[in-house]
């Protein structure tokens, strides 16, 4: 099946082959053409160019007039956790009344509520659930997505949650990465044992999901309230030993140090980080760990905002993602994540764009695939309804922008 974009009024997101991370002032840089064309064979990008040089003379199944609109690479998100039972609006409800994240955790909602949910919940009903969130992120233009367990806390329902991950990843036309979060928090059954629990995921947990190859990274939720940076070495430590490179909560309620731990262990992304010390830029910078925001969960549990403009300033590669979840970020609109990083956190739109497409995809080891617009890749492509500039998207940011999405 051939496809033929054309009157682009933008083509973005075209990279070098070589270009697998923006940094610094060159996530500003568009990467563009004007007045553009664009073939897909089956979803691989085939040929682009200016309109000037359009073929004549080749076949095509279909031609799709752009009449104007922007074509990018689909959206890449590095950080969700869509595979949950139920929902948690009763626990909205009580930070709406002035309760904090802590406070809901400690009264034994939060992550803890959904661990009993997840529990009594079939295979297949998971499957059925994620699905429908799955399409929702697609059909907002997400075309790679990171998902991660941990709402099991112990080895039967870490394993039912990351199957349930790989039958999604089966069964859906866009790249989906998984995660293994046994260490989201203790379970119920070892509280005042953390210890205890910390010997479970590196013992029996983390070899089983290991022997079913279920997981390409691991994460550990290391802040205030969950787990220490020394926990978190540990169990960084025995997942390395699996080949499961980290992706890391760090610095989400507050700094306790996990930043330099998860550089030591060589983390592919460190994620979170809206109470992040100013301190550890320089440290980010003299690593290739990939600092993640998501600027969502800042917005939905009125926290702080990462530090994305000085990370940027800094010559960072800075990546955004939605944080899809039950609790804290209910949404997976990356749409609006660039808005948040927009009008939150001071980056231009070009730089939004990069943060949500080629880092979003280099924090999950995919950006040699996705994220950008080249000859013979098949990243996944939104064409937007005709819009007066790229700063539109996420300026009107509840507006219907999409007109067709090709995965």
């Amino acid at each position: 099946m051939r496809t033929r974009i054309i009157n682009i009024k933008t083509l973005y997101g075209l990279r070098p082959s070589s270009c697998l991370r923006l940094c610094g002032a060159d996530m500003g840089k568009p990467y563009s053409l004007d007045n553009a064309w664009l073939t897909l064979r089956n979803g691989t990008v085939e040929d682009y160019g200016n309109m000037d040089t359009l073929p004549v003379d080749e076949h095509c199944d279909e031609v799709v007039d752009a009449h104007g609109g922007l074509v990018m690479p689909a959206f890449c998100d590095s950080h969700t956790h869509i595979v949950y039972a139920g929902s948690r609006e009763h626990e909205w409800e009580d930070k709406v009344r002035g309760l904090s994240y802590e406070e809901v955790a400690k009264r034994g909602g939060g992550i803890l509520n959904s661990a009993d949910l997840l529990h009594q919940t079939s295979e297949y009903e998971l499957y059925e659930q994620a699905m429908e969130r799955l399409h929702e992120i697609m059909d907002k233009g997400t075309g790679c997505v990171e998902i991660k367990s941990g709402y099991g806390l112990n080895t039967e329902d870490e394993l039912k949650m990351l199957r349930v991950i790989r039958r999604i990843a089966e069964a859906s036309p866009i790249r989906v990465v998984s995660t293994f979060l046994g260490a989201h928090a203790v379970a119920r059954n070892y509280l005042g044992r953390q210890n205890e629990y910390v010997d479970l995921v590196i013992n029996e947990m983390l070899p089983a999901v290991a022997s079913e190859k279920l997981a390409d990274f691991v994460d550990v939720f290391c802040d205030k309230g969950f787990f220490t940076p020394e926990e978190t070495d540990r169990m960084l430590n025995a997942a390395a030993k699996y080949g499961m490179k980290p992706k890391v909560h760090v610095d989400e309620l507050a700094s306790v140090g996990g930043m330099q731990v998860c550089i030591k262990n060589k983390a592919v992304s460190v994620d979170h980080l809206e109470n992040m010390s100013a301190n550890d830029i320089p440290a980010l910078k003299a690593s290739d760990t990939i600092p993640t925001l998501l600027p969502g969960t800042s917005f939905f549990s009125n926290m702080p905002y990462g530090k994305g403009r000085a990370m940027i300033d800094a010559g960072l590669a800075v990546a955004m993602a939605s944080d899809y979840n039950p609790g804290s970020t209910p949404s997976g609109d990356m749409r609006f994540v660039m808005s948040l990083a927009c009008m939150k956190m001071r980056l231009l739109p070009e730089e939004a764009l990069n943060a949500v497409t080629i880092n979003g995809a280099a924090a999950m080891c995919q950006s040699s695939t996705h994220g950008s617009i080249r000859r013979g890749e098949r990243p996944g492509i939104i064409m937007t309804k005709p819009v007066p500039s790229l700063a539109f998207v996420p300026y009107a940011y509840t507006t219907p922008w999409i007109a067709r999405t090709f995965f």
